[in-house]
């Protein structure tokens, strides 16, 4: 009994000087930098990195700023621009890469390439594309659209590129959902005589909903904290700025070119609430449509 004990307590130890690094980096790099923008959020910037404390006069600040409202309605415009339509093109794409189709190995690849390619070079490449001198859209088709100034589509533009660039991860994570489904199941509904569109509601949809929620929460809080790719795209010299301008570019804006990082740190505590009660509704939801039987 007390070697089982002392069996026990040892791999307790070894457990978790195996984590210790892990926890380390998560305090040093995560939890304690977010303590301190806490407190910052109720500081007032001073010069030589000094803060000095003022209370809720940042968030009385932002709350009264029309640009802090107008950049929450272009993040969450921005989420439902991508996140509805990247799902259903993910699965989609899923879907059909987890049929008999010759060369779907090659097929993979291709959609999951976008991810391997950094960031800045995919905006880049996409602010090309869409320019409205010389780009290859107004090229081929002969328009004159401003895709990246005019301010009525300048986020649906960046909201296509959003897309584009995370469906192949996306349908790479579904297409392992789809090919954990047992085939018996498919076999079953054929013999019962159910068509192919009832057995995709009725079987694959119900089947595959669990990785389908963690893909759900996972572009949630990507789109919310946007900022990279509105940034390569969005100069500031654009006119169509303000109308593009998500939370965290404005924390950008106001952190460092402007130098007010209290005011900006007030920002980053509001998206940080905002994608916890977004990711605690999403929780409760998917009790209603996420289906954990095998």
């Amino acid at each position: 009994m007390q070697k089982t004990s002392k069996l026990a307590r040892d791999g307790a130890v070894w457990g978790l000087i195996m984590v210790a690094p892990t926890i380390l980096g998560l305090l040093v790099l995560n939890i304690w930098p977010f303590i301190q923008a806490i407190y910052m959020s109720f500081s007032k910037s001073k010069p030589f990195g000094m803060f000095e404390f003022e209370g809720l006069d940042n968030y009385i600040e932002m709350f009264q700023n029309t640009e802090f409202w107008k950049a929450n309605w272009n993040t969450i415009f921005f989420c439902v621009l991508t996140v509805p339509v990247g799902i259903f093109l993910a699965l989609l794409v899923a879907t059909l890469l987890n049929s008999k189709i010759r060369g779907r190995t090659t097929f993979r690849a291709i959609f999951f390439l976008p991810m391997v390619v950094a960031p800045a070079a995919v905006a880049m490449v996409w602010k090309w594309i869409f320019n409205s001198q010389y780009g290859i859209i107004n090229t081929l088709l002969g328009l004159n659209i401003g895709w990246l100034t005019d301010s009525n589509i300048v986020l649906i533009t960046c909201a296509v590129v959003q897309i584009w660039s995370n469906i192949g991860y996306d349908a790479v994570l579904l297409l392992a959902g789809l090919q954990n489904i047992s085939p018996t199941l498919y076999e079953a509904a054929d013999l019962d005589g159910a068509s192919k569109t009832r057995q995709f509601f009725d079987i694959t949809l119900p089947m595959v909903s669990p990785t389908l929620f963690v893909v759900l929460i996972m572009r949630l809080m990507s789109s919310l904290k946007v900022f990279d790719l509105i940034y390569m795209m969005v100069d500031d010299a654009n006119p169509a700025l303000n109308d593009a301008q998500s939370l965290m570019s404005l924390f950008y804006r106001e952190s460092f070119i402007a130098g007010d990082k209290g005011y900006a740190s007030a920002i980053v505590v509001w998206t940080v609430l905002l994608i916890g009660v977004v990711t605690v509704l999403q929780f409760v939801g998917q009790k209603k449509w996420v289906n954990y039987e095998v």
